[in-house]
């Protein structure tokens, strides 16, 4: 089958389902996997290295460009323009290394991992750490209890009643801004370091980095045999890269370390929580309890948004063919615009695709998205 892209956000988008309700029968995880043909899947090393060598070499550039910038207050606007366009550039490596995590960057592992750990130590990510957590996501999407990472509290929970509280004493308003400034400001470090919006199942708080004691305990680790030894190796990689920071602040400033590196560090970070928060949460989204959930059903919970052409490019399109990826994460990104059309075209009610600008549908789900009660005609959890 030819691998040729037919579709993007530019020229194809399918009808909205920003009103989705869910289908009465879901398909079987065999039935969905089923439209991917094999070839799907293959990876095209030639591509991946070139994909590799864009998002890193205009990085590495705009990096090199922030070194030259004078550490002076009257170079503000430079410096936040020049923070929001090598953030965005870096956030094309995020994606890769991710790409790795899922096998799905080149057929050798050896070669993948390395990749992988280099990519994403030098964003100050515990790459193996994180593999293994996310994997548990994709295991465990939109599950209440044993699911990880933008997993809601329950409207009568501690958070839940606290959000309710913190709501009514802000307003709605006041609220959402503060919802998605310290989502993307602090979401992620927030998750790995302490598990924020991680699932019951793995125990509260857990860390990427190292054992913590729990105040509640899980029914499993996240981070069983094998993994603590690589959770070790990822915290090897961060070593070596926070020294380099460390060496290079003593050779020009401590400031214009936070600058050059810090700056674009946070942009990085609130793509990456803006991608994952919209692609897995918004209003009419259902999570559903062990009771309830199925693989096929969770894996059809996230959405598919329009990112456009541009950042599509530079993030290899991992916000707008999510739902693909969710399927089946093996898939390469080049390929997954192929994989979102195939999948469209034989289950077109059950793939979410909202067109909502995204800038909007943030602030939407910053505003209304706190916690979640049960909807007893479908037995899904849904954000009010």
């Amino acid at each position: 089958m030819s691998q040729t892209v037919s579709l993007s956000p530019a020229d194809q988008v399918p009808p909205s389902t920003s009103e989705y309700s869910g289908p009465r029968s879901w398909p079987t995880k065999q039935e969905l996997l089923a439209c991917l043909p094999e070839e799907i899947s293959t990876i095209d090393t030639g591509k991946a290295w070139r994909c590799l060598a864009f998002s890193l070499s205009t990085s590495l550039l705009a990096y090199g460009i922030g070194c030259l910038i004078p550490l002076q207050w009257t170079f503000a606007p430079v410096w936040l323009l020049y923070a929001v366009a090598t953030g965005t550039l870096a956030g094309g490596c995020w994606v890769l290394a991710h790409e790795c995590g899922h096998n799905a960057f080149h057929p050798n592992r050896t070669v993948e991992s390395g990749v992988g750990l280099v990519l994403h130590s030098l964003l100050l990510v515990p790459y193996f750490s994180w593999q293994r957590s996310h994997a548990v996501h994709h295991a465990n999407c939109n599950h209440l209890e044993a699911g990880e990472t933008h997993v809601p509290s329950l409207l009568e929970s501690a958070w839940g009643s606290f959000s309710l509280w913190f709501k009514g004493v802000l307003g709605e308003s006041a609220y959402g801004v503060v919802s998605v400034v310290v989502h993307l400001l602090f979401g992620w470090p927030l998750y790995l370091m302490f598990g924020i919006t991680g699932g019951p199942a793995q125990g509260f708080p857990t860390s990427h980095f190292i054992p913590i004691p729990q105040v509640s305990p899980g029914s499993r680790d996240l981070f069983p045999g094998r993994w603590k030894g690589l959770v070790q190796m990822s915290n090897i990689g961060l070593v070596v890269v926070i020294s380099l920071l460390v060496f290079w602040s003593m050779q020009t400033s401590l400031l214009r370390v936070l600058c050059v590196y810090g700056l674009p560090y946070l942009v990085i970070n609130a793509w990456l929580v803006c991608y994952t928060w919209l692609q897995h949460t918004d209003t009419n989204i259902p999570h559903f309890t062990a009771d309830e959930w199925t693989w096929a059903k969770g894996a059809l919970q996230t959405v598919d948004r329009p990112y456009g052409p541009m950042l599509n490019f530079l993030h290899h399109g991992i916000g707008s063919t999510h739902v693909a990826h969710h399927l089946s994460s093996r898939i390469p990104h080049y390929n997954a615009w192929r994989a979102t059309e195939l999948i469209r075209e034989a289950f077109p009610e059950m793939v979410r695709y909202d067109p909502t600008p995204i800038h909007i549908a943030l602030w939407r789900i910053g505003r209304q998205c706190s916690y979640v009660t049960r909807n007893p005609d479908d037995g899904g959890y849904y954000y009010s």
